[in-house]
């Protein structure tokens, strides 16, 4: 597949390069390199920078290769989780000027019936972020094999869904009769714990809650977030672009922790925390993506940026 764009198209490329700027003469970590289209733009951009690629997905790094292949000489890849190589960049102190996390499922993922993060009836239950041949649990592994209680925290908790207790226990009673394979499996049970057909947001919580489950999206931006904070250096940026309120709300509130003073709980009486800011928010609120873009490009009608400095 060819460009980019055809298989990812990158969002908001413009307030990326803004924020990243001050990290311009620096290494910048792009923990999710996708098709490669934000790495090229940085690239393009600042030609004293150097840029890390790390994706989980060995077809998108494949691709963000062939993206970047120009700037060989300014690039570095690595296969792996965003927070694995956040741990690694920082492991022998810090080094980057700058880093980037574009969350989220990819377009090319998305297309891929194999790949199963659509809606589409036969859709393969899978969802795993590195592909079928990377190992660990599928979507349908976990349906069709975790126990009620445990389905109903991952309704509750990933996909915030209010119906979770039905939901959960649909699963249980429709896998007695045959195993989750397909998508519409998943919907099919979505809609005995509604009692009707369920609609698209339904729907797009719900498999949210299974791919994070499956790919431990939360867990693994929590760890990252501190990782990349160690790892960056003075007035080092990071920026990270979320699509879903969850994980949104782990970068706003990680970002608002970091950039106050003191973190004591209320009642103790005097200050014995760090006492100073880590750094400060390098945008108030999150930034949107305009509506030109998100008429040229759908995916970016539900993007949010968050971007913080390091102090120097």
């Amino acid at each position: 597949m060819a460009g980019p764009g055809a298989f990812h198209e990158p969002v908001m490329v413009g307030q990326v390069l803004a924020q990243l700027e001050p990290a311009g003469d620096g290494e910048i970590m792009d923990g999710t390199a996708g098709g490669g289209g934000h790495s090229r733009a940085l690239l393009a951009r600042y030609p004293g920078c150097r840029v890390l690629l790390a994706d989980r997905d060995p077809a998108a790094l494949r691709e963000a290769a062939r993206t970047v292949a120009a700037y060989a000489d300014r690039i570095s890849l690595v296969e792996g989780t965003f927070d694995e190589v956040a741990l690694e960049a920082g492991a022998t102190g810090p080094r980057l000027a700058g880093a980037l996390l574009d969350l989220g499922v990819s377009t090319h993922q998305l297309a891929s019936d194999r790949r199963g993060f659509s809606f589409r009836p036969e859709a393969a239950l899978d969802m795993r972020m590195a592909g079928p041949s990377g190992g660990g649990a599928s979507a349908a592994d976990l349906l069709n094999g975790l126990p009620e209680d445990e389905l109903g925290r991952l309704f509750r908790e990933y996909g915030e869904e209010r119906r979770w207790r039905r939901l959960a226990r649909a699963v249980v009673l429709l896998r007695r009769d045959r195993p989750f394979r397909v998508a519409r499996h998943l919907v099919e049970a979505l809609g005995k714990a509604y009692r009707r057909p369920p609609g698209m947001k339904e729907k797009a919580r719900v498999f949210q809650a299974v791919r994070y489950a499956v790919n431990r999206e939360p867990e693994l931006l929590r760890a990252a977030l501190p990782a990349l904070l160690d790892a960056l250096l003075p007035a080092g940026v990071i920026v990270v672009i979320a699509y879903e309120s969850l994980t949104d709300r782990i970068v706003k509130e990680t970002f608002a922790e970091w950039s106050r003073s003191c973190v004591c709980p209320p009642r103790f009486p005097q200050c014995a925390c760090r006492g100073r800011p880590l750094g400060s928010l390098a945008t108030r609120g999150a930034l949107r993506a305009s509506r030109a873009e998100v008429e040229s490009n759908p995916r970016a009608r539900s993007a949010r940026l968050r971007s913080w400095r390091k102090a120097a």
